[in-house]
C-alpha cells in the first residue's frame, strides 16, 4: 500500500478504543494477486476519500471458504468459516464490505447458520450509497464518452440479485454503457466461478472466457467493466487473446471511480 493510504487494521482500531463503522473484507485474490491489489487500493482510496471509519483484518482474515464449499469440501469450509466468525465476532463486527462477489456470497449467504450474521454488501453497492447520500461526487474525467460494457459476475449477480448498483455507478461517468446480448440474469459466466481459472480447460473447442470476451469486444468497447478480481483475470486473458488489449481496457468498477476522481 502507498503511504498516502490509510489502512487501519481492526486490531489497532481496537487498541485506540475506536469502533470502525464498516469492515473492509480484502479477500485472498485482492490481498495477494498484483493484479487484484489494484482494485483493492482503488477500494481504499474511495474510503480515504469520502472519510469513512473502516479497518482491515490484515493478518487476521483467512479465505472465507468459498473455494472449498464449492469444490465439494465441506469439512474444509467448515473449519475456515468457524475460524473467520470467532475473529469477526470477537470484534463484534456488524458490517462487512467485500471486494469480491465471491466472498460477498460466503459471508451474506452461508455464515449465518454458522453463526456469522452480519450485513455484507459489495463494494459497488457501498460506492452507489455514497454517491446517492451525496458523501462521493462522481464525474466521467478520462472517461467521460468513452463506451462501457459491464460484465455481470455470477455471484454478485445470478446468486444475489444485484444488477442495477454496478451499472448505476458506471452511469454517473457520464459514459455510453452498452449492453451484451447475454448480460444481467443471462449473463455468460468468464468461467472463474466455475473454477476453469484454476484448472484445465474442459473438452471443447473453445475456452468460456475466450467466449465472453468475444461478446465484450464485439461492442467495440473503451472499456470492459468488471466487479469481481477472478473476473477481472478472465476477461483480461480473454482480451489479451484477441489481441485487443491496446484497444480495450479491464477495470474493476471502484478503478473507474478511482481513476475518474484522480484519487
Amino acid at each position: 500500500m502507498s503511504e498516502a493510504l490509510k489502512v487501519p487494521t481492526m486490531a489497532e482500531m481496537m487498541a485506540a478504543g475506536e469502533t470502525p463503522d464498516i469492515l473492509f473484507w480484502v479477500g485472498c485474490s485482492g490481498s495477494f494477486d498484483d493484479r487484484a491489489k489494484k482494485i483493492t487500493k482503488a477500494i481504499v482510496k474511495i474510503l480515504n476519500k469520502v472519510d469513512m471509519k473502516f479497518a482491515v483484518l490484515g493478518t487476521e482474515e483467512s479465505c472465507t471458504g468459498d473455494p472449498a464449499k464449492r469444490a465439494g469440501n465441506e469439512f474444509t469450509f467448515m473449519m475456515q468459516a468457524m475460524s473467520n466468525i470467532q475473529v469477526l465476532n470477537a470484534y463484534e463486527v456488524k458490517k462487512i464490505v467485500t471486494g469480491c462477489p465471491h466472498c460477498f456470497n460466503t459471508l451474506k449467504n452461508e455464515y449465518p447458520e454458522l453463526g456469522g450474521k452480519y450485513e455484507v454488501i459489495h463494494h459497488t453497492q457501498l460506492v452507489q450509497q455514497l454517491i446517492n447520500e451525496g458523501k462521493l461526487k462522481v464525474e466521467g474525467g478520462e472517461f467521460k464518452g468513452k463506451k462501457i460494457t459491464f460484465h455481470d459476475p455470477c455471484y454478485l449477480g445470478r446468486a444475489n440479485g444485484e444488477y442495477e448498483a454496478p451499472r448505476s455507478v458506471i452511469e454517473k461517468l457520464d459514459v455510453e454503457l452498452a449492453e451484451m446480448k447475454r448480460s444481467r440474469a443471462n449473463g455468460l459466466c468468464c468461467g472463474a466461478g466455475g473454477a476453469q481459472m484454476f484448472k484445465e480447460a474442459e473438452p471443447g473447442n473453445k475456452e468460456v472466457n475466450m467466449e465472453r470476451a468475444e461478446e465484450a469486444l464485439a461492442l467495440k468497447p473503451d472499456v470492459i467493466a468488471t466487479g469481481c478480481p477472478f473476473c477481472n483475470t478472465m476477461m483480461t486473458d480473454g482480451v489479451k487473446y484477441n489481441d485487443k488489449q491496446d484497444e480495450t481496457q479491464v477495470l474493476d468498477v471502484a478503478e473507474l471511480i478511482a481513476q475518474a476522481n484522480d484519487l
